[in-house]
């Protein structure tokens, strides 16, 4: 099982197991802290109460050794990792508060040899992966779901309503799998197993020892109160604190750079505590509309990095597409992964840990839909119950190639700089918002490629997720708010953390998101909504911070995604590959997807009718994980 994620932790294994009672413990290592034998896993707590394994860094690791000291807790250390951290915090305060004083990401499993208890726990945000589940008699836990298939006990059932997920979400999110039988531990929880007590062990629930929607109703409720500049100075001192935190290594570092305002703030504010130039890495791309590597360039040049870019082709990123199944052990199926691969094997040939933006979309109002979907809700919501759903019915009275037909016969009386690309798509789509009820349910559309994705899976169920439990949404003063708490919930911590940390981790690579520290999440939901969001433009306050360090014409352009061409390469040189994926002979005998609304899907894109690259790259990217899988 451990040599299944040798990939996560090259540099060394560990094994530990008491036969009599039939548990094992197993490691991988990344050595980043503490490169020495003292670091090895599993570790045993001083007092050999607790024995270890965990993947993460806990960054306020020497605070907490301080701390410890302080209250005569501390014992005498072996070496300066942050493991024999936690096992000291845990021995002197417990898991529960030990996991409250944690900064940082992991995944721990923690063997408590007195209350013969196996504790399972997962950081905040869900940086790192942890799945787990029972196995016939056996529970097994791994950091990926590839080591659990080596295990005799596994089944690997095909769960068929999570896959539903994976149509509407391009990922599968926690708790659920693509296993029956196995979960995902959700991000800010623990489980705890007593061993000991074989009913009880099955019978385990897991716990929330820290809550987003917490942090979002205390922020609201409790406002920062200062001006918009102060609001600024406590930011970057907050944010480079956080930053400065998370270069603590003793391997070499480095920062992915696309140019835009998230990642060039943390590269910004690491190269200011730097006395040397910081490494950056970029990759970029021929086509200029996914290509944002001469915005990289020019931050990077005024910023004094020591700069690495990448030019790929077309033939580049296809050729990672076999190897997606594999990298993403389960099916995952935004197609940013391939550049965030890309961009990972970059740095990895040069650094061993890399710091990210990721997160500054969600805590400070970077999104599209944040502005846009306020608006359009905004809109739609006044008109009365009746008349939405007269409108919805009339605009879905003509097929989608019929509206292109009559937008192509008015188009030339309509202004150039009003015209819109897809029309019978967009008419459809305004037609589904239209039908919707509340404020909910029209985010939980815009967020959705497959509106009815159980209609595809025979047999399938769409079971309830985060999105569709409006019992566990956060109360708001604002719709915008509303969004951004559950995307940093949902989409980011099932895809965007997902996506890089199966990228870089199949490279040996570590990834590190400073804008995720608990307390720059807490001063981002404590600030108006207006520091955020301002004048049709998200992220004011974190523009600011970076513009003390950047110049302002540096930075100020569209948002792009990190994205790829998916549409025309799926009907050039990714059409034959494809047609192999969804070929209907296929599709029956599997016996999973009804074939015809995907075949008809299908010849839509080929004929350049409709474009569904989202869609149809969700059933693509299962088809190659079940076919490898």
């Amino acid at each position: 099982m451990t040599t299944e994620i040798t990939h996560r932790g090259p540099d060394d294994a560990g094994y530990w197991g008491d036969e009599a009672l039939g548990l094992a413990l197993g490691h991988r290592r990344l050595a980043i802290l503490d490169l020495s034998p003292a670091g090895h896993q599993p570790m045993a707590s001083a007092c050999d109460r607790y024995v270890i394994v965990y993947n993460g860094e806990v960054y306020n690791h020497l605070a907490l050794r301080a701390e410890l000291e302080a209250q005569g807790h501390a014992p005498a250390w072996r070496g300066h990792s942050d493991t024999e951290t936690l096992l000291a915090g845990i021995a002197a305060w417990g898991l529960d508060k030990t996991l409250q004083q944690a900064v940082g990401m992991f995944a721990i499993a923690l063997w408590d040899r007195l209350e013969q208890t196996l504790s399972l726990a997962r950081d905040r945000f869900g940086e790192k992966p942890l799945y787990y589940g029972w196995q016939g008699s056996s529970l097994l836990f791994a950091s990926e779901l590839k080591a659990l298939k080596c295990h005799p006990a596994a089944t690997r059932e095909i769960d068929r309503d999570a896959l539903t997920l994976l149509l509407r979400h391009n990922c599968i999110p926690a708790p659920y799998s693509i296993y029956k039988g196995i979960h995902k531990l959700r991000a800010g929880h623990y489980i705890q197993f007593p061993l000991g007590q074989p009913d009880a062990a099955r019978q385990a629930q897991p716990r929330q020892y820290w809550s987003l929607n917490e942090v979002v109703e205390n922020g609201l409720r409790n406002p920062f109160q200062g001006s918009f500049e102060e609001a600024t100075d406590l930011l970057e001192q907050q944010l480079s604190a956080t930053v400065g935190g998370q270069m603590l290594s003793d391997v070499p570092l480095g920062a992915f750079l696309s140019g835009g305002v998230d990642s060039s703030t943390i590269v910004a504010l690491m190269q200011a505590q730097s006395q040397q130039p910081v490494r950056t890495f970029t990759i970029g791309f021929g086509e200029t509309a996914y290509n944002e590597a001469e915005y990289a360039k020019e931050v990077a040049r005024h910023l004094g990095t020591d700069h690495t870019e990448l030019y790929v082709t077309p033939k580049d990123a296809q050729d990672v597409i076999p190897r997606l199944a594999s990298i993403y052990c389960e099916p995952f199926s935004d197609s940013s992964q391939i550049p965030t691969f890309l961009v990972s094997q970059l740095a990895s040939a040069h650094v061993r840990v890399a710091l990210s933006g990721d997160g500054g979309d969600e805590l400070f109002g970077g999104y599209n839909r944040y502005l846009m979907g306020n608006k359009v809700w905004s809109r739609l919501s006044r008109l009365p119950a009746v008349a939405r759903k007269g409108a919805s019915l009339a605009l879905r009275a003509l097929s989608p190639a019929q509206w292109d037909q009559v937008y192509g016969m008015l188009k030339p009386a309509i202004p150039a700089r009003m015209q819109i690309a897809t029309p019978g798509d967009k008419a459809h789509k305004l037609a589904g918002l239209l039908g919707l009820s509340d404020q909910r349910a029209f985010f939980r559309t815009l967020t959705s490629h497959w509106q009815d994705p159980a209609s595809l899976i025979i047999g399938a169920v769409e079971p309830e997720t985060l999105l569709s439990a409006s019992a566990q949404w956060p109360s708001t003063d604002h719709f915008a708010h509303t969004m951004m708490a559950m995307d940093a919930q949902t989409y980011m911590t099932d895809d965007i953390l997902v996506k890089v940390d199966r990228a870089a981790m199949a490279v040996s690579l570590e990834s590190r998101v400073p804008m995720l520290d608990p307390r720059v999440a807490e001063l981002a939901w404590s600030l108006p909504l207006d520091y955020k969001i301002h004048q049709g433009k998200g992220k004011r306050v974190l523009r600011e911070v970076l513009y003390r360090h950047v110049p302002r014409e540096l930075i100020e352009r569209p948002k792009q995604g990190f994205g790829l061409p998916l549409d025309s390469w799926l009907r050039g040189p990714l059409r034959e590959w494809a047609a192999a994926q969804l070929d209907p002979t296929r599709l029956r005998q599997e016996g999973i997807f009804h074939p015809e609304p995907i075949t008809q899907m299908w010849n839509e894109h080929l004929s350049g009718r409709r474009n569904w690259q989202h869609h149809l790259w969700n059933v693509l990217m299962f088809q190659a994980w079940y076919a490898e899988h």
